[in-house]
């Protein structure tokens, strides 16, 4: 989806693609919203501009992580606003990447305005109302987005060239949130009748809204509105009313759980999508994100319901460009890793799910001998602490255009969150599961290789079930943080990831038979954008005899025998290596064994974030001490260190300098607790 050098210059007078206060924007003249929409060909190049923005980079960058997946490990210091805002540590001058979101999604909302007003005076025809469809969708989505982060903002429905009352419509208060949703959830069922299946849409490629997509949003639209949220009263402002909560109307809250069942319901029957299935030698999640990096969009358009176009000079981003494995120069580059997945997560997969691999990457991409012109690039085997992000990785993608370009499209809504939707609509509505309800879980599990997996039948088991589901389904996709406040889950979430990672580095309890030990298998990087490369061979050690073995850095030889009594097959020319996965990537140990098999300049290094990876996982490898990562002894770092309950499961506005909300707009009331 291309934009036209025609709207780009229309576009272009009224400040589409600014990141600069929407309200300091240069106003839209009425002659170029004529020009837009004096006939339907350049209506729909309007349209189709109003996608961009829809998905600001905070959202996959600052607002991705918390989430029990991945964490920030951004360079030289704890004290950044990613890291911040990761473990709930934020102020009313912390965030202030942040108002990109709130800025660029009232961008957008203006945009949506625009061409909802002026879709509506055209003659009706099946593709003004496919238009006026999406346009109703993307002011939807913009909104829910800003929900998420801030609760109730200010709502405008009207282009602000309509408002009459200027001081009003630059200086909005804040709306109840329940009367947005009611909005958007009335438009989104609108516009679910004015868009075609994707059938009959005639496009290639799922990058517009169609009657698939819109159903989607509406349900998740409506889970988030009858879900829990942080609240307040918003006449006093007063702290002590904060409760993260439903809203009081029980039998909106039902009402707006049938509307989601009744969406998913519409999309399941409708049996135009399905999971995308095993091929080629790949899983079915395997074959999905592959096909999907490579952009061989049209493979996965049975379940990728909806993703922002990003291609190309004009229409790109830096979506995931530090959730990946990380990469020393070759053919992808210099591109440091700066968000990890914590190590509770890839433990957490049961050993036949095939998501683990796709989701976490135990390798990263560097050189043997660092400063040569020619080299070998290696898988390099990594420890707990340094567990990466491999979704999108570098390897499965097409060649960007330049390091800040990934050309990865953002995946917004796909049949797999349908089915999960509908189970958790189901439970809610009927007090347990249904059949149906545990037939839609146990389609995303087959899928996943682990049908067989006991499916609960209460429904506080269930829910729980539900939450576990999405993590390990939709790790990195930028919604799961406020899937977990909406689902009432965050603090326990918090609460438990905590304790699983004191656990995991005390190796007690679950993770007390964690393996301290692991072989890995010396492997080359194929240094090619299309690499199918999934995952490192490895074998994790427990036996005593071979532990101290290993403790030794033995020969090859002496490494062989053991592969070999584990039921490998040792091929000449076949290389392994241990590894202490509870030690730094660079300690002493780890550095010697690596150096082993050729490493020599670059056996202490990677492309990652070293405020983890030059640090251990296990408290005794630490000097009997929690690594800081995981819990500082004073409390002045840790997982989630920042998060009080009923106060950080939304975000501020800035108030630092102008250009943030609070400071431009006095009848903006702050989020109580925090300076206004």
């Amino acid at each position: 989806m291309k934009i036209n050098k025609i709207f780009v210059a229309v576009m272009a007078t009224i400040g589409l693609t600014s990141c600069n206060d929407w309200l300091d924007m240069e106003a839209y003249k009425s002659d170029d919203t004529e020009f837009a929409f004096q006939n339907e060909t350049n209506a729909d190049l309007f349209v189709q501009g109003c996608y961009r923005g829809i998905v600001p980079g905070d959202f996959y960058y600052q607002m991705g992580m918390g989430d029990g997946v991945m964490h920030s490990c951004e360079d030289g210091t704890t004290n950044n606003s990613k890291y911040n805002i990761c473990n709930y540590k934020y102020d009313a001058t912390t965030p202030t990447t942040l108002t990109g979101v709130y800025n660029e999604e009232y961008g957008a909302i203006e945009q949506a305005n625009i061409a909802i007003k002026n879709l509506s005076e055209m003659a009706e025809s099946n593709k003004r109302n496919t238009m006026l469809g999406e346009a109703l969708c993307l002011r939807a989505f913009s909104y829910l987005n800003l929900i998420r982060v801030y609760g109730d903002v200010p709502a405008r429905w009207l282009p602000m060239d309509d408002i009459s009352d200027k001081n009003e419509a630059l200086y909005p208060k804040r709306t109840s949130r329940d009367e947005i949703y009611d909005k958007i959830i009335a438009d989104l069922q609108q516009a679910v009748d004015y868009l075609p299946w994707f059938s009959e849409s005639g496009y290639a490629t799922t990058e517009r809204f169609t009657k698939q997509a819109a159903y989607a949003l509406l349900a998740r639209t409506a889970l988030y509105a009858g879900g829990y949220s942080l609240r307040w009263n918003l006449e006093t402002n007063d702290v002590n009313t904060m409760q993260v909560k439903r809203c009081d109307d029980a039998e909106r809250v039902k009402e707006l759980y049938q509307i989601a069942d009744n969406a998913c319901k519409a999309v399941i029957n409708k049996g135009e999508n399905y999971l995308v299935k095993a091929a080629n030698g790949k899983s079915g999640y395997e074959n999905l994100w592959y096909n999907f990096d490579q952009r061989n969009l049209t493979a996965v358009n049975s379940e990728m319901l909806l993703s922002l176009a990003q291609y190309g000079s004009e229409t790109n981003s830096k979506f995931q460009i530090y959730a990946h494995p990380g990469s020393r120069g070759g053919t992808f580059g210099s591109r440091k890793a700066m968000q990890f997945i914590l190590p509770t997560y890839y433990l957490s997969f049961d050993k036949k799910d095939t998501r683990r691999d796709v989701n976490c990457t135990s390798y990263s991409i560097y050189f043997l001998n660092k400063g040569k012109s020619s080299d070998t690039w290696v898988d390099v085997g990594t420890t707990y602490s340094c567990i990466m992000s491999g979704k999108f990785r570098l390897s499965w993608c097409v060649e960007p255009q330049d390091a800040s370009k990934r050309n990865l499209n953002i995946p917004i809504l796909r049949y797999a969150d349908v089915l999960l939707m509908y189970a958790e609509a189901e439970n809610f509505l009927n007090n347990g599961p249904t059949s149906e309800a545990k037939n839609a879980l146990k389609e995303v599990r087959e899928r996943a290789g682990i049908a067989d997996m006991e499916i609960p039948s209460t429904q506080t088991a269930f829910d729980d079930a539900l939450s576990q589901e999405r993590k390990w389904e939709f790790a990195t996709e930028f919604m799961l943080r406020t899937d977990l406040i909406r689902m009432g889950r965050l603090a326990k979430e918090i609460a438990q990831t905590k304790q699983d990672m004191k656990d995991l580095s005390d190796k007690r309890g679950a993770y007390a038979n964690v393996a301290t030990y692991r072989l890995y298998k010396f492997h080359k990087d194929a240094q090619v954008y299309g690499d199918e490369f999934l995952a490192v061979d490895y074998i994790d050690i427990t036996d005593a005899h071979e532990i101290e073995i290993l403790k030794t850095v033995p020969n090859q030889a002496k490494l062989a025998e053991i592969v070999q009594a584990h039921g490998i097959a040792v091929n000449n020319g076949d290389k392994w290596y241990p590894v202490n996965m509870f030690e730094a990537y660079n300690s002493s140990f780890n550095v010697k064994a690596r150096q082993s098999v050729g490493f020599s300049g670059g056996a202490k290094a990677l492309q990652i974030g070293n405020i983890i990876y030059t640090k251990p996982t296990g408290k005794s490898e630490n000097g009997g001490t929690y690594p800081n990562w995981i819990e500082a002894a004073d409390g002045s770092d840790g997982l989630y260190y920042g998060y009080v309950e009923n106060h950080c499961e939304l975000l501020p506005f800035a108030n630092k300098s102008a250009g943030h909300p609070m400071v431009d707009n006095p009848n903006l009331t702050q989020l109580p607790g925090y300076e206004q």
